[in-house]
């Protein structure tokens, strides 16, 4: 770029920043109309300047950040007292006197004692704490791109485990601590104090922090809605002296460079050859069919990327204010997918006086999911077919043998590709008041709103085909008889009130913040959806295949037509109490209380529930007798134990009220009619309550060079939500019966250090989980079990464990029949699999089938590297999970013969050949449930790699940028794993996870990105 022009570019951004910081410093003028003129330059211990310390005076309300030199400059008055704040750093404050300059050097704080963490109605110092909390920076996930800001926490935790999905725009599944409950583990998210279900509307550059809650004494307060964890999300506000814009931009691409293992067409002939020998059936005609086809590289492309993002922060004497718009598009890795999102963030507070203050908070998004696709057919087409025809340009029709259950993958793509449209709209926030009284009182009220709107819709079109099969010179086949199209739409309210009065103040040794409050919670959710088909001989009007924004959904005959709609509605109501106290800074001791109220249970005694937790803390460091020695810097023993609980009651939304149970229909004469059975719902049905204990300990080592956080935790969930399966016949009502236990060792770890002067410095990073997950009691006796396809929950044993019979061979002649105990399952040959007989009766039945994989792991963990020389930074990611199995369940083939795994080239053909891969027959015995389709989940991932550069301040001076970064970041380089599917991660449903339907794969993602500030 020529000088002129530079300068001209130059002069552009100048011109729009004064304008932006005219605006919204109008009317702080008078700031500036003091007495004296104080300025000065902010360090770090190695004479380093720092770039955006917050220098305030907070009695005058007045603030200002240092420059890119490090400098300052504030109007101030002798007596006023000058607090410099910087992340990572100990705050600290400075008396102005008759100097008017003042320079101030910071240290950093590596026990981060001083650190304010937001917990529930409020915040506190992280040193007066006695639960398992951490904290999380904006910072750490506002660069990744992930478009839910949770998924970037993969494996950065101790005790949470993150289960991602390669799909754009899909959520993904967290689990704290194990799987509490049968009716769900999803945990509660907290958002700038609203409670929510989930955080996919949010953008990652508008957060400030989150917190994870973990332990009896940090979720109680929130009662109810804490059994499975809570995530607090902090939105980003304009603090005090600031005057800021800022861009962050990104783009990239994502590939799937881990593919599944399918036999080419030379391999699939071999061994469909040979099954057709195997079943007497006469060899296939390969006439039409003499092609090799990787339907992978059909349907997966290269997605590309892109994120955008800006804001605008700005404070004056009396009001504050933040703005933020971004905009994310996202192509999928299956042709004609694409998500897009449009967030949008505003906050701001003013000041009536310095003890009363009003605000509000709004964050909104759109969002245009994709036209999900799935890898399903793409695994199962048989390579033998021709994507298209070449003269008439249609999509091959697939070979008979699986005609009927299998299309050509790219029906889905082109020809019904973008047919569906799904669309969210989300709007949150809150008005608050906020209000200082009495010296040592504050009193916030606050009031949210969440409106959730999906809508829907969705068109399926007569599908035709080339059929190389049919006679004559006409090849064209028609699929599908008729055309459809259908339309919906969810609307959720959630409204909430909290009314918070909080106390704090110190007593000689003594150290106290009290809190009481009462919150309600309505949540409403209503829904509407139709649908209109018409056969291929009655249509009347044609839809365009290629208008599908328009939707005829009232002018189609009406030879098919659906309609249906529901609501419900929820409401709570609670009171609650909480108390943190410390003596000394040595002595630590902190109890909740709260007591809920739901519409979801009926009956005096059921509606009110109490929760409650206390936690106790000894610093020991603070001890005389510790003060003489130099190994351990900071060593705080911690305990806590608490109830919390649950209303997921499975059942749907008002499991207290009888209800009916479609069971059937009976024919009298010409008649049908319907037949249904009366479910009672017991009237004392409850809470499901998880008592909680942990007990660990904090130390830093070395002068805060190193740090662990070891902790165990141990909790059982009582009185679980219920419905067995009946003995009797008669149709269940939930009941409080059930019992689950998860227990283990959560420990986090860093090593931080510097060499020298050199400026080089380094930070090591671990955590480790272990989890042991049991289910005490399903309620009546050891017999009762839950199914859900090849997982079984059962008393004595983890919950959705795979529940099957155990291979012990494959048959290799009849003599090895006879020899083997009998089976009665399935008539058995050579070449078929051997089951063990487990309970040693001499027969293989029913009743050998035993647990043969458990989806939970025995342990996750994951360790980071960070490194950094003068302006450039290196970080790198790394995580893991062992320990669990995976259920293979897209491979059966049952009603038609799909493509082959590779892996069966090695099957039995013949005596001696093999003894795990059975014959290329789709017999009985060879699809039960056994650990034939078990595989080892376990997997290491190298999860992010991230190098960045920070320009030198001195050359954005002359360009007015405060500061510039630019950075490459590569997610998912590469994943080592076992399992045959895309995936070794699969997450699912409490009574059902890791069983690998075809799941999408997790792609590689490529990015790079640059964040500038003016």
């Amino acid at each position: 770029m020529k000088k002129n022009s530079k300068q001209k570019l130059l002069s552009v951004i100048q011109t729009k920043v004064l304008v932006v910081c005219c605006l919204f410093l109008l009317g702080g003028s008078n700031l500036f109309a003091q007495k004296m003129e104080i300025t000065g330059t902010v360090t770090d211990e190695s004479g380093e300047t720092l770039v955006g310390v917050s220098v305030q005076i907070t009695q005058k309300n007045l603030g200002v950040i240092t420059n890119i030199d490090g400098k300052y400059t504030i109007a101030a008055e002798k007596g006023d007292v000058l607090e410099f704040y910087y992340v990572g750093m100990t705050p600290k404050k400075i008396t102005v006197g008759t100097e008017k300059i003042i320079n101030a050097t910071l240290t950093e704080d590596s026990k981060l004692l001083g650190e304010v963490v937001v917990i529930g109605y409020g915040t506190a110092k992280k040193r007066d704490l006695t639960g398992s909390i951490v904290s999380i920076k904006g910072s750490e996930v506002s660069d990744k791109p992930s478009s839910n800001p949770l998924a970037s926490l993969q494996g950065k935790v101790a005790g949470v485990q993150i289960v991602n999905t390669g799909r754009a725009g899909q959520d993904p599944e967290i689990r704290m601590r194990g799987t509490n409950s049968i009716n769900g583990y999803t945990p509660l998210y907290v958002v700038d104090g609203l409670l929510t279900n989930n955080i996919n509307h949010l953008n990652s550059s508008d957060i400030e922090s989150m917190e994870i809650l973990k332990d009896a004494s940090s979720l109680a307060i929130f009662g109810v809605r804490a059994a499975n964890g809570v995530i607090i999300i902090t939105t980003k506000k304009a603090k005090a002296g600031q005057t800021l814009v800022s861009f962050n931009s990104s783009v990239g691409w994502k590939e799937v460079n881990d593919r599944m293992s399918m036999t080419n067409a030379a391999q699939f002939k071999e061994l469909y050859n040979e099954q057709r020998a195997n079943m007497k059936a006469a060899p296939f005609d390969y006439t039409n069919w003499g092609y090799d086809t990787d339907w992978q590289d059909e349907i997966f492309q290269t997605g590309f990327m892109s994120n955008n993002n800006l804001s605008i922060t700005g404070a004056g004497e009396k009001s504050k204010f933040y703005m933020g718009i971004g905009y994310q598009e996202e192509e999928g890795n299956i042709k004609s997918e694409k998500y897009s999102r449009l967030t949008f963030n505003l906050s701001s507070e003013y000041s009536v006086t310095k003890d009363l203050r009003f605000g509000f908070q709004v964050n909104g998004s759109k969002s245009v999911f994709p036209d999900g696709k799935g890898v399903g057919t793409a695994i199962k087409a048989a390579p033998i077919a021709r994507v298209h025809e070449e003269t008439t340009g249609l999509l091959y029709t697939m070979p008979d043998f699986q005609r009927a259950q299998v299309w050509n993958p790219m029906i889905d793509i082109e020809y019904r590709g973008d047919h569906t449209l799904g669309q969210n709209y989300r709007g949150n926030g809150n008005i608050y008041g906020d209000f200082d009284f009495l010296k040592h009182f504050n009193f916030k009220a606050t009031f949210s709103m969440n409106i959730n709107a999906n809508q829907s819709r969705s068109y399926s079109p007569l599908i035709y085909v080339y059929n190389p099969d049919l006679n004559g010179d006409d090849k064209k086949e028609r699929l599908t008889d008729s055309e459809s199209i259908s339309q919906g739409k969810t609307i959720g309210l959630s409204t909430q009130s909290d009314y918070v009065l909080t106390y704090t103040n110190k007593f000689g040794l003594h150290n106290l913040t009290a809190m009481a409050g009462m919150s309600t919670n309505y949540d409403e959710t209503s829904s509407i959806n139709a649908g209109r088909s018409q056969q291929y001989q009655n249509i009347i009007f044609h839809i365009p295949n290629d208008n599908t924004d328009k939707w005829w959904i009232s002018i189609l005959d009406n030879t098919a037509m659906t309609n249906g709609g529901s609501q419900n509605a929820r409401f709570t109501m609670s009171y609650f109490a909480r108390a943190l106290y410390n003596y000394n800074n040595k002595y630590l001791f902190n109890a909740s209380y709260r007591r809920d109220g739901s519409s979801v249970f009926s009956g005096v005694d059921n509606i009110w529930d109490n929760f409650y937790s206390f936690g106790g803390g000894w610093v020991v460091s603070e001890e005389d007798f510790m003060k003489s020695q130099e190994i351990i810097s900071y060593l705080k023993l911690k305990s806590s134990w608490g109830v919390l609980g649950s209303q997921n009651t499975g059942g749907g939304n008002y499991p207290s009220y009888p209800g009916l149970t479609n069971s059937g229909s009976a024919v009298f004469g010409d008649n049908i009619v319907p037949g249904y059975s009366y479910q009672y719902n017991v009237q004392n049905l409850g809470w499901e309550k998880t008592e909680s204990f942990d007990a660990g300990f904090e130390i830093n080592l070395l002068n805060n060079r190193i740090r662990l956080e070891p902790v165990y935790y141990n909790k059982i969930t009582n009185d679980l939500i219920v419905s067995l399966p009946s003995r009797t016949g008669a149709v269940n009502s939930l009941e409080n019966l059930g019992s689950i236990r998860n227990k283990g060792l959560e420990l986090a770890g860093s090593w931080s250090d510097q060499i020298g002067s050199s400026g080089f410095k380094y930070s090591l990073g671990g955590n480790f989980t272990t989890i042991d997950n049991e289910v005490i009691t399903l309620g009546r006796d050891d017999k009762d079990a839950l199914y859900n396809g090849p997982s079984r929950t059962i008393a004595g044993s983890p919950i959705a464990y795979f529940y099957g019979y155990k291979v012990a061979g494959v048959y290799q002649n009849y003599q090895d029949i006879k020899l083997s105990p009998s089976n009665s399952l399935a008539t058995v040959e050579p070449g078929d699999l051997k089951f063990a007989d487990i309970n040693g009766d001499g027969k293989i039945n029913a009743d050998d089938r035993t647990m043969i994989g458990n989806p939970t792991p025995d342990f996750t963990y994951g360790f980071n590297i960070d490194l950094s020389y003068k302006n450039f930074d290196l970080s790198a990611d790394f995580m893991g999970v062992y320990g669990n199995e995976i259920y293979r369940n897209w491979d059966d083939p049952t009603y038609a013969r799909l493509n082959f795994l590779t892996e069966k080239m090695n099957r039995w053909h013949g005596e001696g050949t093999s003894n795990w891969e059975p014959i290329i027959n789709p017999r009985a015995i060879n699809l039960m449930t056994s650990n034939y389709f078990i595989e080892d989940g376990s997997f290491f991932r190298i999860r992010n790699i991230q190098l960045g550069y920070n320009f030198d301040a001195q050359l954005l001076k002359k360009a007015h940028i405060k500061t510039a970064r630019i950075y490459a970041n590569v997610q998912n380089l590469k994943t080592w794993h076992k399992n045959t599917g895309y995936v070794p991660e699969i997450g699912g449903s409490a009574l059902q996870f890791g069983v690998d339907g075809g799941t999408y794969p997790m792609p590689a993602i490529y990015t790079l990105g640059l964040n500038v500030t003016f």
